[in-house]
């Protein structure tokens, strides 16, 4: 699905990643994980092609086609998708208007409110939401976990074949976080693929990542599956440094 090779990125004049390599495949979950300022946030924007971090070498091939001259809005149409860290608030549209739009893109035609009422309440009722969400405007005066669940719902209409969750679990309680989770599953097939970028492995107890990844310094320094979360939750970062391949 997604191949990274030897990426080096830079903004302005510094160089935040140094020679990522990474497979991502359908059906499967990659977690990556790291202390704050070892590049995990960055590698998810610049998947997701954010216009102010720039490529110096490397490539991002989907189907083993190079996407490093697609721009988001066409890395978007071809099933890539990224949660963000701290969703933005939108006043004046509403969640209706926003959801409705994403129908829209994802089926390429219109929907009559009354039949997207019925399209949507399923969705709704597997993220912990209630109607009156939808007459909200977006993230305006949202907890942190209600704005977290706004992106699943999208990636639940979306569908896209690459999701990428960029601290999914940040300020979750542990009722939202299982929600959050339950819902990842609910939406998880064969043909799709998550990326979970997290601090801590807590989020990794609901869903079982295929590979996990830890950054340092704009580097993958270790790769492995599960257990690897669970030796560094034990021994923490500094340990897993000395079982560093770079």
């Amino acid at each position: 699905m997604l191949k990274i090779e030897q990426l080096k990125v830079g903004i302005k004049d510094r160089l935040i990643l140094e020679g990522i390599d990474a497979h991502i495949e359908a059906g499967s979950v990659h977690a990556i994980m790291g202390p704050n300022g070892s590049g995990k946030s960055t590698l998810a924007k610049v998947i997701a092609a954010h216009p102010a971090y720039k490529i110096l070498e490397g490539n991002f091939k989907w189907q083993d086609e190079s996407i490093n001259d697609k721009d988001a809005e066409a890395r978007a149409q071809l099933g890539i998708f990224l949660a963000f860290q701290n969703p933005l608030t939108i006043p004046g549209v509403t969640n209706m208007d926003l959801l409705m739009l994403a129908y829209k893109t994802k089926h390429k035609q219109s929907i009559d409110a009354i039949s997207f009422l019925e399209y949507i309440m399923p969705k709704l009722e597997l993220v912990g939401l209630d109607a009156s969400f939808l007459h909200r405007y977006v993230n305006d005066g949202f907890s942190g976990g209600e704005k977290k669940k706004n992106e699943i719902l999208q990636l639940a209409i979306l569908e896209p074949k690459l999701a990428i969750l960029d601290e999914i679990d940040s300020g979750l309680d542990i009722d939202a976080l299982k929600q959050i989770a339950h819902s990842l599953h609910m939406l998880k097939t064969t043909q799709n693929a998550y990326v979970l970028i997290t601090h801590y492995p807590r989020l990794l107890e609901y869903i079982k990542p295929d590979y996990v990844h830890v950054m340092q310094k704009g580097r993958i320094i270790l790769s492995g599956d599960a257990s690897l979360a669970k030796y560094l939750e034990r021994y923490g970062y500094d340990e897993v440094k000395k079982k560093a391949v770079v």
